[in-house]
């Protein structure tokens, strides 16, 4: 059994999907990142970066204990253990890595830094919605590319690099885009939405989804000097 420390946000919902893709047995700790919980000592115990989502698995390789913190590392180990979602062939395997990263390092950061100065900066700044909802875009067309040209974007298969950005794609409207305006993207984004155990992936901990503004104790804890005290 993994146990899944998680909250139901993009990040979250990449490993949830996985599981459920996988079909690997789990349990789920609700980590509420809005109160504050993921500073207890508990969490911190597994990962110092005190970011979800994190897992511990008591099988690991060898019957070792494993404990993972960074979303695109579980999403290998997982894959790894289940034998699936991650190419078998090398080449295609680094194709899965290489769009694996494209996520990490771009359209979760970029998109993540758009959402932040679009919903919950204290006050408007022109230059940083405009710099990075320019990236956004880039960063679409760049996901049309590659979706216009193979159907995955590993390639032939659906992988853990396609859990990765979905979650991210999820609700265009909220970063200004129109899907219809990247049909490669479209075409993926609705083929992955269709799989019935991503759907039951973006329902863990849904009925926990904050509802409304962001109340001024969670923008504390979440972007104020909470979040940046030595531990």
């Amino acid at each position: 059994m993994i146990e899944l420390w998680s909250w139901p946000t993009p990040n979250g919902h990449k490993v949830h999907i996985a599981l459920e893709e996988l079909e690997l047995p789990y349990r789920v700790v609700p980590v509420n990142i809005g109160a504050g919980e993921q500073f207890r000592p508990e969490f911190l115990a597994i990962t110092p970066n005190h970011r979800i989502p994190a897992i511990v698995d008591l099988d690991g390789p060898g019957g070792q204990r494993v404990q993972l913190f960074e979303s695109g590392a579980i999403l290998i180990y997982l894959a790894e253990k289940a034998g699936k979602l991650i190419p078998a062939d090398p080449v295609a395997r680094l194709a899965c890595l290489q769009w694996l990263m494209f996520q990490m390092g771009g359209v979760g950061p970029m998109f993540g830094q758009y959402g932040h100065f679009t919903n919950y900066a204290p006050e408007p700044i022109p230059y940083a919605r405009e710099r990075y909802g320019n990236e956004v875009k880039r960063l679409h067309r760049v996901l049309d590319k590659r979706l216009s040209e193979a159907e995955w974007l590993a390639g032939d298969e659906y992988s853990i690099a396609d859990i990765a950005t979905f979650p991210w794609l999820r609700n265009p409207e909220r970063r200004g885009i129109d899907l219809a305006d990247y049909p490669g993207v479209q075409r993926w984004f609705q083929a992955i939405a269709a799989r019935p155990a991503v759907q039951r992936g973006v329902e863990v901990l849904a009925d926990r989804q904050r509802q409304g503004p962001i109340s001024d104790a969670e923008r504390e804890v979440m972007f104020g000097k909470t979040q940046f005290t030595a531990r």
